[in-house]
């Protein structure tokens, strides 16, 4: 396990999941909305996402954490060993995104390239706009698609974890054990 994608969908805690196995690692952390979007919340191309792909993943150890399928198709998970997908229940991703959308929007917590979240991001009417929307609408399309890749022989070379709960997600990490960084 050397080399991971750490996918789920919005709200479903994979940040905190990715961040901390990168620490548990020693490996660079390459969060995927950092590179997508820019000042302004301007969005960088396919290319450009996959450019900005290609130079954060030319190490032997890596933890990429998103999805951007649609912007990049399966990029990461070809050079990937491991998937850790991070799969908790519907409610809890929209709570977990709720919560997470008003401390920062109430702290001015800047995200990404001077970005902030803003209040406006909790309304579900505003479409895609809103942080509650794309995770409620998005939650059911992302489940399907990992549950099929899991299933899939194209993607036999990845190892798959499906953590669906914070128990399994504790004993994922409580069972990483001891972890050998030199392959010599």
């Amino acid at each position: 396990m050397k080399r991971i994608s750490v996918v789920g969908s919005s709200g479903s805690g994979k940040t905190e999941v990715a961040r901390r196995l990168a620490k548990a690692l020693d490996a660079p952390y390459v969060e995927l909305d950092a590179l997508f979007w820019g000042p302004g919340w301007t969005p960088a191309t396919g290319a450009e996402l996959s450019e900005k792909i290609n130079a954060a993943t030319v190490g032997d150890t890596w933890v990429v954490d998103g999805n951007y399928w649609s912007k990049v198709g399966p990029q990461v998970w070809t050079k990937a060993d491991t998937v850790v997908w991070v799969s908790p229940q519907r409610w809890l991703a929209i709570w977990q995104s709720l919560t997470r959308t008003v401390r920062r929007a109430a702290t001015g917590q800047e995200l990404w390239n001077g970005n902030r979240e803003s209040w406006g991001s909790l309304m579900f009417w505003r479409g895609e706009k809103s942080i509650l929307w794309w995770a409620w609408t998005t939650h059911r399309r992302t489940q399907e698609r990992y549950a099929a890749a899991m299933s899939d022989p194209k993607w036999n070379h990845l190892t798959f974890h499906r953590l669906r709960a914070r128990r399994e997600i504790e004993l994922f990490f409580a069972n990483l054990g001891p972890l050998d960084h030199d392959d010599g």
